[in-house]
């Protein structure tokens, strides 16, 4: 990679950054939406029970996270020796034909179909843009690359998600994903002015990357993200009811809630990013003691509205300050198939989003109530800092760890 100019570094780590963005919009913005797209494509059910049509709905999560799961890896296997910013420009585009369709698409199994190919690209887009941005910044910065990228997704939590929540519940969820899309097409565009051309890993190919799935290390590490930041999700999935039906607040209040939530994730990813170049170990497993002491918070504060707010800050800022670590861990589990590492993060991530949505609406649909949801989501994450202790028992890799991240990262 040649060598670039401050401001053409930090353009190009911010091109990325917005693609990052694009896919917080795109994978948030239906949590906030949830009841506008059951009404919309099943108003049949709307009709006869709104809890039930919204917990049915909530499948608009699942399926990305499951397009996620399944896209990850295998794309991620297929173009082991595609040039990285070839790659990325390719995942924007496809995006943004998923996108497009979600929006034509009138029913609610196509809208499904379309958000699962949409999430196709997801995973490996934040496994290559993230390794991207650690070359662009150089040896040593693997985290705050991390940073970079995921923080553009934190900061659509932050500015975009509740813009976009508020013109859905305004102008309908279509319009509003049209937005998304737009983004999208500026990402795709801004990446292909500023970002360097760099060439696939050496020696790269389908069958070296698969080898990452030999290693235990890396089964339990990515077991560690599915299972712990479920509970975020178990949370973030209904946190339009949760604001709405316990806290007793308009429709109105639901993007405030969701912006201190983002604000939180920003701060905590800055921070997170910066930790885990110090020490995976620790920023895991304060990281996740975090986490559930913050769910659990909520949980007591949900049903008073003022306490809501800060609450929200709290999840979202523990949860995203334990994600470079992680996506640093799995890397570090898979040595010599840096991208399969990224990527079976997201995956795993998403089975996270998955499995925090499914667990939530299941306990609502049981007429559980809402609040249900938080309290999984407490139990899911309590879970994750049990086999994060696992892990690290097993391993004792905090050094290791940091050699391979520079190994990495140059």
């Amino acid at each position: 990679m040649d060598t670039l100019t401050a401001g053409r570094r930090w353009a190009a780590l911010l091109a990325l950054s917005l693609g990052g963005f694009g896919l917080g919009l795109t994978e948030f913005s239906a949590m906030g939406l949830l009841p506008e797209m059951a009404r919309d494509l099943l108003p049949a059910d709307y009709a006869g029970s709104a809890p039930d049509a919204v917990a049915k709905a909530g499948w608009m999560i699942t399926s990305y996270a499951l397009g996620v799961v399944v896209g990850a890896p295998t794309i991620a296997a297929l173009t082991a020796r595609l040039p990285r910013k070839n790659l990325v420009l390719g995942l924007l585009g496809l995006f943004l034909i998923g996108t497009l369709a979600s929006v034509a698409a009138p029913t609610f199994e196509l809208v499904l179909a379309g958000r699962f190919i949409g999430a196709l690209a997801h995973g490996a887009y934040f496994g290559a843009a993230a390794i991207l941005a650690g070359r662009i910044l150089g040896p040593g910065n693997l985290g705050k690359g991390f940073a970079i990228v995921l923080g553009g997704l934190t900061a659509s939590n932050l500015l975009g998600v509740p813009l976009i929540t508020g013109l859905g519940q305004s102008h309908g969820w279509r319009v509003a994903y049209l937005i998304v899309a737009a983004v999208f097409a500026l990402s795709l565009l801004a990446v292909l002015a500023t970002v360097p051309a760099v060439a696939a890993a050496p020696g790269g190919s389908p069958r070296a990357e698969l080898r990452a799935f030999r290693s235990p290390r890396v089964w339990l590490a990515a077991a560690i993200v599915a299972v712990g930041t479920a509970g975020f999700f178990a949370v973030n999935s209904y946190i339009a009811p949760l604001t709405t039906n316990v806290a007793g607040l308009p429709d109105s209040s639901v993007p405030w809630v969701m912006a201190l939530m983002g604000l939180g994730m920003t701060l905590g990813i800055a921070a997170g990013g910066a930790a885990a170049d110090r020490d995976i170990r620790r920023t895991v497993l304060y990281g996740f003691t975090a986490v559930v002491a913050a769910v659990v918070l909520f949980g007591l504060a949900a049903g008073h509205p003022v306490a809501l707010f800060p609450a929200a800050f709290g999840v979202g800022a523990a949860s995203a300050f334990i994600g470079p670590a992680l996506q640093a861990h799995l890397i570090e589990a898979a040595p010599g198939t840096q991208l399969m590492g990224a990527a079976v993060n997201q995956s795993a991530a998403n089975v996270a989003n998955s499995l925090g949505a499914a667990l939530g609406g299941a306990a609502i649909a049981a007429g559980w109530g809402y609040l249900s949801s938080v309290w999984i989501g407490a139990a899911l994450a309590a879970a994750g800092l049990g086999l994060a202790v696992l892990s690290f028992r097993t391993g004792r890799t905090s050094q290791p760890e940091r050699a391979a991240r520079e190994a990495v990262a140059a």
